[in-house]
């Protein structure tokens, strides 16, 4: 038992580097991008606020109130977005036997969410180091907060992945469900102050309760009434299990294709 999870975690580590050779290239420029593209376009909506004369929605900082939620939802997105083809992309590796379709699906997950937590950790250094912003008030709740993050991801790319098996046309459907995430995530406001009406329609999308959680642990005085652990980590969970439910019905599917 002991060496055949030593193979596995072997396998899924050369995955890894594969996947970082893949993305990035061989230099070291291609993953500093990586690095700069999300900070920079977080950089660039502050600035636009910033000029337009937007106050921050809560706390004094809007380059950390802001940031909370556009790297949050950029986190989850790249997951649903990168594991949503992930078969497809090693069709060619899955061919060996010891390679099956959970390895290259959690090692692609494991590089983004590495990924991610650099850009944030960077981030957020540099805006406390600018004075724009405090230390995470709970660091342990803003850790949680990311896994949670990390696992609705992982569950809602597998589930994508499964999904464009059986229903190609499905990632173009995707993109177009995705697009008001946006704008009923809490990017741009405190959920806990809109109206009640409003709340019980939103408060449905998991993606604004990992906001949420983010938000609570980085901030002291983040009182959220919306945020519902439990419920975000049930779809989660479910997410997951019927991606990886899915994946084994229809492996030989993709076999045959």
């Amino acid at each position: 038992m002991q060496a055949a999870l030593t193979a596995q975690f072997r396998v899924i580590g050369a995955l890894i580097l594969r996947e970082t050779r893949a993305t990035f290239g061989t230099s070291q420029i291609g993953y500093l991008w990586a690095i700069i593209t999300p900070a920079a376009s977080t950089a660039v909506l502050v600035a636009i606020f910033s000029v337009a004369g937007r106050h921050p929605p809560f706390g004094p900082s809007l380059a950390l109130f802001f940031a909370l939620g556009t790297f949050t939802l950029e986190f989850f997105t790249k997951l649903g977005n990168s594991l949503m083809v992930v078969f497809e992309a090693n069709k060619a590796l899955l061919s060996y036997p010891p390679i099956k379709e959970p390895d290259v699906l959690f090692a692609r997950a494991t590089l983004i969410a590495a990924t991610y937590a650099l850009i944030m950790g960077i981030f957020f250094s540099c805006l406390t180091i600018l004075d724009l912003a405090e230390p995470p008030a709970f660091p342990a709740a803003v850790m949680e907060a990311f896994a949670a993050t990390g696992l609705l991801g992982l569950g809602y790319g597998a589930t994508n992945a499964i999904l464009i098996t059986v229903f190609d046309s499905w990632r173009h459907i995707e993109k177009v469900l995705s697009r008001p995430l946006m704008f009923i995530s809490g990017v741009f406001y405190v959920p806990s102050y809109m109206p009640p009406q409003v709340v019980a329609w939103i408060e449905w999308n998991p993606v604004l309760h990992c906001i949420e959680w983010m938000r609570s642990g980085y901030y002291s005085n983040y009182d959220s009434y919306v945020l519902h652990r439990g419920y975000l980590l049930t779809v989660a969970v479910c997410l997951i299990f019927f991606g990886l439910a899915g994946e084994r019905l229809t492996r030989s599917r993709r076999t045959r294709s």
